[in-house]
């Protein structure tokens, strides 16, 4: 693996024309993780999500000389326990020319300064268990894992049965 030099990212909030780009990178980030055939998002999706009449999360783009090389989108969450609001991060990406300068590291102080300076008590995030670099990544961090959680899902026909929506 070749050595890079640190890179001063520009990290600015997406517009509505990275969209495309974003896509991309969700694409590429669900490669690299062996989901491709999960991803049934389109550029529209994420585009209502972020930028809708009413937008769900927000999402930071970093540039390296103009070009973008990475993302986080992120919306807020909210502890009972703390009463206090927090943020999750649901995807972080890279993409591989980036790797290794520093780029997720400034998204994640990036995202740790947001959280910082809107009250929240946490930022937190979810890590597939089969992605052994990012887990290294977030050990080299500090990031702890949670022993008290097990994340549970209801999707698509189990989700529909227990709304008691008919098809």
């Amino acid at each position: 693996m070749r050595e890079l030099t640190p890179v001063e990212p520009l990290i600015r909030p997406a517009m509505p024309a990275d969209v495309d780009v974003l896509h991309r990178f969700v694409v590429e980030l669900a490669e690299a993780v062996q989901l491709t055939e999960a991803v049934t998002a389109q550029p529209r999706d994420l585009a209502e999500a972020l930028f809708g009449p009413r937008p769900l999360v927000e999402a930071v783009v970093a540039t390296v000389d103009g070009q973008p090389a990475g993302f986080a989108l992120f919306y807020p969450t909210y502890s009972t326990i703390l009463g206090r609001p927090g943020l999750h991060l649901e995807d972080l990406y890279v993409s591989p020319e980036h790797r290794g300068g520093g780029l997720g590291r400034a998204l994640l102080v990036h995202l740790a300064d947001l959280a910082v300076r809107r009250g929240c008590a946490r930022l937190e995030w979810w890590v597939t268990r089969t992605n052994e670099s990012a887990q290294r990544f977030y050990d080299s961090l500090h990031a702890r894992g949670l022993d008290e959680i097990e994340v549970r899902r209801l999707d698509g026909d189990l989700l529909r049965d227990l709304s008691g929506v008919t098809r």
